[in-house]
């Protein structure tokens, strides 16, 4: 007897300008079974469960849920079967509370008024059912990632969604919170819900998915029991080659300082204290500092202040001989300084720009690119055209192509060719292969380390232990914005830094 499927999605198609993003796929969800869908960036994993979720209508091919072929023209019509996604960018209204966020659309309502209690006790029996705890009147804007993302969970939840879609859920997270995502899905799953989980995080996939489904470059590769197959078995399937898993490099050899910090403080945008204290430390031509810490303790004002993007309270920020504390965040640019931002979309890209404009945002204005007030199109299309040959960044429609309408991955390498290309005295790195496959991550950490061979400085900013310990010639860990230990990747442990990120113990760290 023919097995019933949660969901068959079969031969589906879809196509962009310039792109076939599904070519031919079929995908089998079971009930009750986490089904993972891994490929790499630009491989066409969202676009097919942006099919699956209406919004997206795909040229050929059909879909069945319960072996009963349906028509899913929006996500209205997604949901009315039952079938929810969390979104890799969430889908929240900023300025509404997170009770407003879930019940958004279907509203309970009794002679035309609002019934908001009722829809706030069903929102608190979730949360302590499914242990995602939130503030239901908290604002999204004044929350933390993990929580906006419970709250797309409970979106679901309260909509009775049996189909859950996962679509990159780990990208912005801790790692506690992947943890305690992790256990969620299992017990969701435990209850009889089908989950579809996009990732590229192997380990993930290998400790949470019973099955695992892989494109390569729009195509159907094949599904594979995880139980029954390794880690290097589905690099190989997603990237059709093998893939290295340690991080190459020789030891560093530190030359010159081209980074000093002094005394550096940096206000909080959130609270009413610093969130960067009294901060002193330094990086060499010629090494790779990595600054590790668990999420929001002060990482990110931190950067905000080398680069410009804030103001310090106080401190002394020197670049290679010169004084950069009060400098414009061109002034740090054109002196020598790179930055690989936190989030893409608010300080990488213009999102509705071409490509190729977005290639030279940094450098429009250098007799290269532009002359007497005008840009030169002819010249940035051929600057964009060899980045994005060099850096294999896929777009549609290669240089005209809106970066708004790239996959994730894919705008990040268009972030990073533009940044390392620059060949800047100092790359500030955040958080650089978020989002990013394996084969990409591999390609970004050989270049980090090529950049510092060729006797530059690399500032890395990162929550991944992995890529800390592997890519790193010394690490800082800040705990509420200090420094509270220096170590050697070579000489050290997670647990051990896992003690210091924490704040269960700390050192006197000599700048």
């Amino acid at each position: 007897m023919e097995e019933r499927y949660a969901i068959e999605m079969r031969n589906i198609t879809k196509r962009f300008p310039g792109i076939v993003a599904n070519d031919d796929i079929t995908l089998q969800l079971k009930k009750g079974e986490i089904h993972a869908l891994l490929g790499e960036n630009g491989a066409g994993k969202s676009t097919l469960m942006s099919v699956l979720f209406g919004l997206y209508q795909p040229e050929e091919g059909s879909i069945y849920k319960d072996g009963k072929e349906v028509k899913i023209n929006d996500p209205n019509d997604a949901n009315a079967l039952g079938i929810g996604m969390v979104h890799q960018h969430f889908k929240l209204v900023q300025c509404f509370s997170v009770l407003d966020n879930i019940i958004l659309g279907v509203e309970t309502t009794k002679h035309g008024i609002l019934q908001k209690q009722v829809a706030r006790e069903k929102i608190m029996e979730l949360s302590e059912k499914y242990g995602l705890k939130i503030d239901p009147d908290a604002l999204i804007e004044d929350i933390t990632v993990g929580m906006q993302q419970r709250t797309e969970i409970l979106k679901m939840l309260y909509r009775d969604n049996e189909i859950l879609i996962f679509d990159e859920p780990t990208a912005v997270l801790t790692p506690g919170e992947i943890t305690e995502l992790m256990g969620i899905m299992k017990g969701l799953a435990a209850e009889g819900k089908s989950i579809l989980f996009i990732s590229h995080k192997l380990n993930e996939i290998m400790s949470v998915a019973d099955r695992c489904t892989v494109l390569r470059r729009g195509k159907y590769i094949g599904t594979v029991d995880v139980k029954n197959t390794t880690k290097e078995e589905l690099s190989k399937m997603m990237v059709g080659r093998d893939v290295q898993f340690e991080v190459e490099k020789k030891p560093a050899e530190p030359k010159d300082v081209i980074l000093s910090v002094e005394h550096m403080t940096v206000a909080s945008n959130l609270h009413h204290n610093n969130a960067v204290k009294d901060v002193s430390f330094k990086v060499r031509a010629g090494e790779i500092v990595c600054i590790a810490g668990i999420d929001g303790n002060g990482q990110t004002e931190l950067v905000y202040g080398l680069s410009g993007l804030e103001p310090l309270v106080s401190g002394k920020i020197t670049l290679s001989g010169k004084d950069l504390s009060k400098a414009s965040i061109r002034e740090r640019s054109t002196s020598g300084m790179s930055h690989i931002p936190e989030d893409r979309h608010k300080h990488g890209l213009v999102l509705d720009y071409s490509l190729a404009y977005n290639m030279v945002l940094q450098r429009y204005f250098e007799p290269a690119f532009s002359s007497k007030g005008f840009l030169k199109k002819k010249e940035i299309t051929e600057y964009a055209d060899k980045l994005i040959e060099q850096y294999d960044v896929r777009s549609g429609q290669g240089a005209v192509t809106t970066a708004r309408s790239m996959s994730g991955g894919n705008q990040q390498k268009a972030i990073i060719a533009r940044e390392l290309d620059k060949n800047p005295d100092l790359l500030i790195a955040v958080q650089p292969t978020r989002g990013l496959d394996v084969g990409a991550i591999e390609y970004i950490h050989s270049q980090l380390v090529a950049h510092r061979d060729a006797g530059h400085a690399v500032l890395l900013v990162s929550l991944e232990l992995e890529e800390v310990l592997s890519v790193s010639d010394r690490i800082l860990v800040m705990y509420e914005g200090e420094i509270v230990g220096e170590f050697d990747p070579k000489k050290t442990t997670r647990e051990e830094l896992g003690m210091y990120m924490s704040g269960a113990k700390r050192m006197e760290v000599s700048a």
